[in-house]
């Protein structure tokens, strides 16, 4: 990756990405500069490779060097704290968008998102995102995308890299941007109580209309079907429960 190019085809001016070859963790970067005040709205570390990259719930994130997109972001929301849950669903939106946008594909193969923090292409998992709030006023998004990983790089078999689903070569350095530019309008309309997010969300979900089990962190387990979001971007059950974290496993497709 270029970070000169890549900054400079960003159209939003308060983006500033930083590129580095090898890191532990860009999140973790982002949120250490963030905890002692060096980090500011639109800070964005992005790396070839991360020896200690993060996914939720603890796990780890591996891609080979070069194959993947593999960033962080640092922003400051001016919406409701309690509403921040939506923060990381638009990043998946913007992900989506940018992806088709910059591949060009065609119905089979556009991503979908699946609740909280995945993207999917034909129900594999091409994307992870991990979000986390750092102190009263910012949040660190994680995003981690599958670019050109090969079959025999992916760690599990239910992972998937757009190379592999549309072969397309993606560059990038054209990518990133591109999910930039759309979570800066997508954070916009959020902040400004947009009502029609909702119905843009659900339009690229593989996840509401589905029946699901939701595995909770404390072994729980919850069998329904998935009707809706709420504002503070929970997951809706036609059971009544409203579901912020956990794990989802898609029972049956649309």
């Amino acid at each position: 990756m270029d970070g000169a190019n890549i900054n400079s085809a960003v159209k939003n001016s308060y983006w500033r990405v930083s590129v580095v070859d090898v890191t532990g963790s860009t999140h973790n970067d982002l949120v250490l500069l963030a905890r002692n005040g060096k980090a500011k709205h639109g800070d964005v570390i992005a790396a070839e490779f991360q020896t200690q990259g993060r996914g939720r719930l603890n796990r780890t994130f591996e891609s080979p060097t070069h194959s993947a997109l593999l960033f962080s972001i640092y922003i400051e929301p001016k919406g409701n704290a309690e509403d921040w849950g939506w923060l990381s669903l638009l990043a998946g939106q913007a992900t989506c968008v940018a992806i088709t946008n910059v591949c060009t594909l065609n119905e089979i193969s556009l991503p979908k998102l699946k609740w909280p923090n995945d993207v999917l292409i034909r129900d594999k998992k091409v994307c992870g995102i991990l979000a986390e709030r750092v102190g009263p006023a910012g949040v660190v998004i994680g995003i981690g995308i599958n670019v050109s990983t090969n079959d025999d790089e992916l760690p599990v078999p239910t992972a998937t890299s757009i190379l592999i689903e549309t072969g397309i070569e993606c560059d990038r350095n054209i990518l990133l941007p591109k999910i930039l530019e759309a979570f800066a309008h997508l954070l916009k309309r959020w902040e400004e109580g947009d009502g029609t997010l909702v119905s843009d969300y659900l339009s690229k979900s593989a996840t509401v209309g589905r029946k699901v089990r939701i595995e909770s962190p404390n072994g729980a387990r919850i069998e329904s079907q998935a009707v809706g979001i709420d504002p503070q971007g929970c997951l809706v059950l036609l059971s009544g429960e409203h579901v912020s974290v956990g794990d989802v496993v898609h029972l049956h497709a649309n």
